[in-house]
């Protein structure tokens, strides 16, 4: 089976839909499946990563800026260029490679462009999160907490099935290898010593620096160290190296970790930001201070919330102002956050969607 996935990272759209790509790709092509990548070069592209990876990555020219053109446009902050433009970038790539899978990760895209490429693909699976534009697919995969096909009534033709929640979450495997080890550690969970800060590869209002700021006024346990995990591509990067040696506890940087899991299964407490990575705290009961950076992130925070999987505090400006007493609420209540979180997602949903295409093939 050969499969196309079609999505970007930038500085400014963040890396969380290349990422959970590679996931699906990997889990893909552990079972034969033949996958390739076709990405527009934008700053923060990560088409050398995904090289890295062992795939074959097609890369689209990222035009210079037209503001009047760009205005006009529907999702053009997220694509760049028009979608007729990336449909005609793309065409020749797709007749030459002719998958059996289409795979489209992008909130840019839609039906429009989904329909201009049809003849050159067989099936289209549809990666969204928003449920606020139609499609022309054959699979939508909308892993978001609360979200069912309903949302998408009227926006996907009455053929297309829809995967809707987090069972359905596209995790690397060593998220559901650790669980049971997460989970089991956290039984006898005493007090936090480890805090994990991770607001996503970019983190462009700089939220780490807000949030290590206010955890030096939080009664922190003696001997609690924290990690802060960032992408190399963040715009912050050196500042926030700088803060920590002004910071009142043990506190390291790891940049571009390769053990993402192991980090969230030793930690007893996380600040993260709202986007895919709930669902890997979610898998390891990972107790989680939630922030949001983006508005496509606000639906699944506050579900979380509800659901007693986590604390959500707010946007990044409300940080200062909120992190302190979630953090004092949620660390009298480790247990239970574990447990609610550990109940909404068990870290094998790339295995369900990948057997889906392979059945449908």
């Amino acid at each position: 089976m050969k499969v196309v996935l079609r999505t970007d990272a930038s500085l400014e759209i963040g890396a969380g839909h290349v990422y959970r790509c590679l996931t699906l790709a990997d889990t893909l092509r552990s079972q034969g499946a033949e996958c390739h990548f076709i990405c527009r070069e934008h700053p923060g592209s990560l088409l050398a990563f995904i090289r890295q990876r062992g795939y074959p990555a097609y890369s689209l020219d990222l035009p210079v800026a037209d503001e009047a053109v760009a205005g006009a446009l529907t999702h053009a902050h997220w694509l760049g260029v028009s979608q007729e433009q990336d449909a005609l970038d793309c065409a020749p790539l797709l007749q030459r490679l002719r998958p059996d899978w289409l795979v489209v990760d992008h909130y840019g895209l839609d039906a429009y462009w989904e329909s201009a490429l049809r003849a050159h693909y067989s099936r289209l699976l549809v990666i969204d999160d928003l449920a606020d534009r139609a499609h022309q697919c054959d699979l939508l995969l909308d892993q978001n907490l609360g979200r069912t096909a309903k949302a998408y009534l009227g926006q996907v033709p009455d053929r297309c099935t829809v995967l809707a929640g987090p069972q359905f979450a596209l995790l690397r495997p060593e998220f559901a290898q650790l669980r049971g080890y997460s989970l089991q550690r956290r039984e006898r969970l005493g007090s936090v010593q480890q805090i994990l800060v991770s607001m996503g590869g970019v983190d462009r209002p700089n939220a780490t620096a807000a949030i290590l700021r206010t955890l030096s006024d939080c009664s922190l346990p003696e001997g609690c160290q924290v990690k802060v995990v960032m992408g190399a591509t963040a715009p912050w990067v050196d500042r926030v190296r700088a803060l920590l040696q002004e910071l009142p506890f043990t506190a390291e940087l790891l940049v571009n970790v390769s053990d993402m899991a192991r980090l969230m299964a030793d930690s007893d407490l996380a600040v993260g930001a709202a986007g895919g990575s709930s669902w890997e705290r979610c898998c390891l009961g990972l107790p989680t201070l939630l922030a949001t950076l983006a508005d496509n992130q606000l639906s699944g925070a506050r579900a979380l919330d509800q659901a007693g999987a986590a604390r959500w505090v707010g946007g990044a400006a409300d940080i200062p102002r909120k992190l302190a007493p979630a953090f004092a609420d949620v660390s009298a209540a480790l247990t239970s956050y574990s447990q609610g979180a550990a109940a909404i997602c068990d870290g094998v949903g790339a295995e369900r969607v990948a057997a889906y295409m392979l059945e449908s093939a």
